[in-house]
């Protein structure tokens, strides 16, 4: 058994593909085949049920890949310890992003990482929590940027800031004639939300069931539209086809989309999400993690608050 017969069968169960693994391992894909079909002999197991369209991992399958995943882990982190012994700050950080914190971070973190770690490569995943979750798991990733709730027993996390919500409103809609937005306000208008999967939905959905009355919950949010990014939600927004509820974040100063759109803050206690950096609990390179951190933490973001 070789650790490059260990990254085969990772990379199938990966990919499903043999072929897209074999690519991806910089391999043919009768080497990678003739490879896996020898370690499954050696073992005396089947790891992958093998169909014209289809590749299954077995249910021992499973068991051994998650274990070669962690030798696989294991055995990178010889090069990782040794290259920080030279430098921390130089090779290779790749970084995982959540939609809805991406666009409006990374700008700003991305030249302020180069200019800490002009060596560092940085290599940045933008996904759904859950993807992010499982790239991080798997060794794909080396830390992810995301919301809470997030838990994945494997992991640890630091905070990094809190951002409260605010209201989108078109420019002439009543609502802009008050300074702040009571959740109640919202009872008879057409909430324009993200698709189901996005984190940040369920938070809007969380904040809205748990701050107002069972009524608008069951009935009243059957009253929305759906967006596949926040870009577009605002751009519906100062069509004129509802309002919504955006991270403080995503919001610039002033009337925007030409004037369309106006933002009003809610009464406090504003409904917020804490956003976190979570890696892999055997991940060596803490020195990059406190990087990142830190760097977030003298970046200049409206509206949230950092820990001290």
């Amino acid at each position: 058994m070789t650790l490059t017969e260990l990254r085969y069968i990772v990379a199938v169960a990966r990919e499903r593909h043999f072929g897209r693994a074999a690519a991806s391992c910089f391999v043919s894909q009768p080497t990678l085949s003739v490879a896996i079909k020898k370690l499954e002999e050696q073992l005396g197991v089947t790891l992958f049920e093998r169909y014209q369209h289809d590749v299954r991992v077995t249910a021992i399958g499973e068991k051994i890949i998650e274990q070669a995943r962690r030798v696989l882990e294991e055995a990178d982190r010889i090069k990782d310890i040794a290259s920080e012994s030279e430098n921390a700050l130089t090779g290779q950080l790749k970084l995982g992003v959540i939609y809805t914190v991406g666009p409006y971070l990374l700008p700003k973190l991305i030249p302020a990482i180069h200019k800490a770690a002009p060596e560092l490569k940085l290599v940045i995943e933008e996904n759904f929590t859950h993807e992010l979750g499982e790239l991080l798991r798997q060794g794909e990733l080396d830390m992810i940027i995301v919301s809470t709730p997030f838990t994945i027993p494997t992991t640890e996390t630091r905070y990094l800031y809190s951002e409260p919500f605010m209201v989108a409103l078109p420019m002439d809609h009543p609502l802009t004639r008050k300074k702040s937005i009571r959740l109640e306000d919202l009872f008879d208008e057409t909430l324009l939300l993200l698709r189901t999967g996005n984190c940040f939905r369920d938070q809007v959905l969380e904040a809205c069931s748990s701050c107002m009355s069972q009524q608008f919950s069951q009935e009243n949010i059957q009253k929305t539209l759906e967006g596949s990014s926040l870009e577009t939600i605002r751009q519906m927004v100062a069509a004129g086809t509802g309002v919504t509820i955006l991270p403080a974040t995503t919001i610039s100063e002033g009337p925007d989309m030409k004037g369309h759109l106006e933002y009003r803050p809610f009464v406090k206690p504003a409904p917020e999400r804490d956003v976190i950096l979570a890696w892999r609990k055997s991940y060596p390179r803490t020195a990059l993690v406190d990087l990142v951190e830190n760097t977030v933490g003298k970046i200049r973001l409206r509206g949230i608050s950092i820990a001290a």
